[in-house]
């Protein structure tokens, strides 16, 4: 069976930057083991278009080894994605929220208009805490090398998730400590 519109697809991979490091090899960025497979319905907004594209028409035991740019993943770092949050956004009955409000964490966050989105705690001080809203792998040209473990037909209950359904783009689970730290469309 091969990889097309509406297939259930697990896959294996490791992601590196397609920068290379100062001893000749690319920084791994993320795995998906095939023991914890990153798995998705193939056509349903649940990954990169790109990433899909790359997949289509393959089959179970087939490889893959392809790059994506900036612009084909997560796009160009913007230094204005980094923005200083009035502390007072962190309060929990008076006090500021020290417990999940820590640097590195990612957060759950809504603009102003509604949108929700991920930001990652980059700096606390006295009145503000700075929160980077860009992608971990905005800028990044992204490798990924990895094998088709299984293409099938959906099930109906994957085709209709009540939750996130089955992963996220960056190949977090939804079971993941803090939540999905590449803030994808997909759960949030």
């Amino acid at each position: 069976m091969k990889i097309e519109l509406g297939k259930f697809v697990a896959v294996s991979y490791d992601l590196y930057s397609a920068e290379t490091e100062e001893n000749g090899e690319q920084e791994l960025l993320e795995q998906a083991p095939e023991d914890k497979p990153f798995s998705f319905i193939f056509g349903t907004q649940q990954v990169l278009d790109t990433f899909e594209s790359e997949l289509i028409g393959k089959k179970t035991g087939d490889t893959f080894d392809f790059e994506l740019t900036p612009d084909m993943a997560y796009g160009d770092y913007e230094d204005a994605r980094v923005v200083d949050v009035p502390k007072g956004a962190f309060m929990i009955d008076g006090e500021f929220d020290e417990s999940s409000v820590y640097p590195n964490a990612v957060l759950p966050m809504m603009d102003s208009e509604g949108n929700h989105m991920y930001g990652s705690v980059v700096d606390i001080t006295a009145d503000t805490v700075k929160m980077d809203f860009n992608h971990p792998f905005a800028g990044e040209t992204l490798h990924f090398c990895g094998k088709v473990l299984e293409v099938r037909d959906a099930t109906l209950e994957e085709l209709n998730p009540s939750g996130c359904g089955g992963g996220c783009s960056c190949g977090c689970d939804d079971d993941a400590e803090g939540g999905c730290s590449g803030g994808c469309s997909s759960c949030h």
